[in-house]
């Protein structure tokens, strides 16, 4: 008896396929939990066991050491951003360029993203995240001691592409170790909480060191953090019975390299130009040119990947047809639009209270500590709601808070109020926001991807919310200066500096806060229109797999002796 072949059918319409002889294809079964999601997919075959076997305090120790490297991730960024003026006088690196400290970490971050993905999927997730940790480690601690500006960039661009290697594939370890249902959901919304967690922690590490101490102690203690990532990954993440690369299964270990240099050349050239549009000005001639060429990249990808799939000669880095699903084009819609409106909110508020209050780091650290409180609260909620809540439910109600929280930035609310009656509940809006929205969107994609994809769909949510920072923070960014340049009476070429408690600047970031508030409502009305009426994303247990497989299998031997 021949085994039954599975095709990827988008996540509205799994089905098997009989292999040849077998008597053609055959529609996978309904199920009778109609209240579960309907994002789980058939490749029952490449899923393998339902979960790996460990004891609960080793689980607790993988979630608590995958989650490590989003908390760094995030850490890594925000404190580089408290330290930046800092960083600008030490070495000699003028205003117009110090943005690339942190540009060069995120860039290197998401154009890398799908690559290590897939590269982790073949060779070994726990591999991969060990390197990622390490190479963090490494650059990290090489970074301070740099003596000039364009090895610094380079240093903080090579500690971005070791991120890019262990964040996605946590998701992916976390995927393939816990099978759908209540320890999965505890897994991913754990996970979830840790890049809002790392954020607040990133203020308030850097936020203390700025203030007692040099700001290169702030690069110690990431490196330090990501070498005891490193040997907690070595010591508690479990090695795979086997890879596609040593199965030895050319073909399927094999790694796209063409699709690889054109999407990562296209996300580079799109964000390079999104990050400089705002600094050289967008009437520059080449930052128009650099995005049409990052346009035509990314569709030279899309179309190369569908031959890839429709032909079979290798794998693709990305499964096109995954988007014939309306959910999962949303899911990723809804991910681009929700984290350019949270991340916009936090890089706005920072300014606000740094640059136009005047504020110390530490005091504006200070003011972001409710959302490491809430954070944590929140994703002890929403572990338990995953099971319980429909998915579009929780989706609204997270995007709708994060939406709130940026309103009451944009808002004329007199800017001396009292911080606990606007401040204080749009930091805990956001993070709550965050935390609901985020395991969703994760356990979505997981549950919709196979087993031998689980890094590469952490990889594309991820790059997904790269994409939308990076467009939602240049046009926020656009709106942010045209404003001050109309309060000042200059043009946006001399609209200079944010000043503090000066009218045109509390426009102008208000502006751009109405933008990140535009921005979660379009994510709301994604929500409504495609999720509208789904089940609950983790109640999608392995025993409804394990059922519709049995019965697809019955199916197929049933045909084929007929």
């Amino acid at each position: 008896m021949s085994e039954p072949a599975h095709e990827y059918d988008g996540l509205d319409k799994p089905r098997a396929v009989a292999s040849a002889g077998d008597g053609g294809a055959l529609e996978m079964p309904n199920s009778d939990e109609s209240d579960t999601v309907d994002c789980v997919n058939d490749n029952t075959e490449q899923r393998g066991p339902p979960g790996i076997a460990l004891s609960k305090g080793r689980r607790i120790a993988l979630v608590a050491t995958v989650t490590g490297a989003s908390f760094l991730n995030t850490m890594s960024g925000q404190a580089v951003v408290i330290i930046l003026p800092t960083i600008g006088r030490d070495l000699s690196i003028p205003e117009a360029r110090v943005q690339w400290v942190v540009s060069a970490y995120a860039l290197a971050f998401g154009c890398f993203l799908l690559l290590w993905g897939r590269i982790a999927d073949i060779y070994g997730k726990r591999k991969i995240f060990i390197w990622g940790s390490a190479w963090v480690a490494a650059t990290s601690v090489a970074n301070p001691f740099v003596p000039n500006e364009i090895a610094f960039y380079l240093f903080r661009g090579l500690a971005g592409l070791g991120a890019a290697a262990n964040v996605p594939t946590a998701i992916g370890i976390l995927g393939v170790t816990f099978p759908p249902g209540k320890a999965k959901n505890y897994a991913f919304s754990c996970y979830s909480a840790g890049a809002p967690l790392g954020a607040v922690f990133g203020n308030l590490i850097a936020g203390f060191i700025a203030q007692y101490a040099s700001w290169k102690w702030v690069f110690g203690v990431i490196a330090l953090m990501a070498a005891v990532i490193t040997v907690a990954g070595v010591a508690i993440i479990p090695p795979p019975k086997h890879t596609l690369h040593d199965d030895g299964a050319t073909v399927k270990a094999s790694v796209d390299w063409l699709g690889a240099a054109l999407v990562t050349g296209g996300l580079l050239a799109l964000l390079f130009a999104l990050t400089e549009g705002n600094v050289v000005g967008w009437s520059t001639p080449w930052v128009p040119a650099v995005i049409v060429v990052a346009v035509v990249l990314v569709v030279l990808f899309v179309f190369w990947q569908r031959h890839l799939e429709t032909t079979g000669r290798r794998p693709p880095i990305m499964k096109v047809s995954a988007f014939r699903s309306k959910k999962f084009s949303a899911a990723m819609l809804i991910m681009a639009l929700f984290f350019s409106s949270f991340n916009g909110f936090l890089v706005y508020a920072t300014y606000f209270y740094q640059d136009y209050q005047g504020l110390s780091p530490l005091q504006t650290t200070l003011r972001f500590i409710p959302t490491g409180v809430s954070g944590v609260l929140t994703a002890a909620v929403v572990s338990q709601l995953l099971s319980r809540v429909p998915t579009y439910v929780l989706l609204a109600v997270g995007t709708s808070c994060v939406s709130v929280s940026a309103l009451l930035f944009a808002a004329p609310i007199p800017p001396d109020t009292i911080y606990w009656a606007y401040g204080f509940p749009a930091m805990v809006l956001s993070v709550f926001g965050a935390d609901a929205t985020w395991p969703c969107l994760i356990l979505f994609t997981s549950h919709a991807l196979p087993q031998s994809d689980q890094a590469l769909g952490g990889a594309l949510v991820n790059a997904m919310g790269q994409v939308g920072r990076a467009v939602g923070l240049a046009v926020a960014t656009a709106v942010q200066t045209a404003v001050m340049a109309r309060e000042r009476g200059v043009d946006v070429q001399n609209v200079g500096r944010l000043q503090a408690w000066e009218p045109a600047t509390l426009q102008g970031l208000r502006a751009a806060e109405w933008w990140n508030f535009a921005s979660g409502i379009a994510a709301l009305v994604v929500v409504l229109f495609a999720f509208r009426g789904s089940g609950i994303v983790g109640k999608a247990g392995v025993a409804k797999v394990e059922r519709q497989a049995a019965v697809t299998v019955q199916n197929v031997e049933k045909s084929s002796e007929a």
